[in-house]
């Protein structure tokens, strides 16, 4: 089956890729970025309060997370109700606040237990702001807001989308060898 961007991805296909992942030109990448994380953990050092880099990070990263949703805010409206996004705020930045709320949660839980389908869940409750289940009802595309296209339809029906989440948690906790900030990526996608 060709993709079709309208029509549900049901045939997504399993992890890991078939292809090699750690191509030379991957590679190259993944030096680059332990690079420039051994940077932000020595500048980390430097700063004479790091809770600033810390809890920036992760509104920054809610911003440009929500921006792929089409939720957009700015990082003012972010910094301005970051210690009180009930008073006041416009959807869009409580939205993204809610993101940040979701990864700190997230990070959290990995104290008590792996990534598993359940953080998933439960993360998507928080930036949701309801209390959610894995998707059982069909209709959800995502569209480019400027044109109205479907760009995406992802899998439909509970049952299946429950299989690709228990084989997406089986991959992110596979050791298989392949470098962890690869994994990352391929997971994250």
């Amino acid at each position: 089956m060709s993709f079709d961007p309208a029509r549900p991805y049901d045939d997504l296909p399993a992890l890991p890729p078939r292809q090699d992942v750690e191509t030379k030109a991957v590679l190259k990448a993944c030096v680059g970025a332990r690079a420039a994380l051994a940077e932000l953990k020595i500048s980390g050092r430097l700063i004479p309060n790091p809770s600033v880099l810390i809890n920036s990070i992760p509104l920054l990263e809610a911003q440009a997370s929500s921006e792929i949703e089409n939720i957009v805010t700015t990082t003012d409206r972010l910094f301005r109700f970051a210690n009180r996004p009930e008073t006041g705020v416009d959807p869009a930045t409580k939205e993204a606040l809610r993101y940040r709320t979701a990864l700190y949660q997230g990070f959290e839980s990995l104290k008590d237990r792996p990534l598993s389908t359940r953080s998933a869940i439960e993360i998507c409750r928080t930036i949701k702001g309801v209390n959610l289940d894995i998707r059982a009802t069909p209709g959800t595309a995502l569209l480019n807001e400027a044109t109205g296209r479907v760009v995406y339809t992802p899998p439909e029906g509970a049952e299946l989308l429950r299989d690709k989440l228990a084989n997406w948690e089986r991959y992110i906790h596979a050791d298989d060898g392949v470098d962890p900030l690869i994994r990352l990526a391929i997971a994250h996608y």
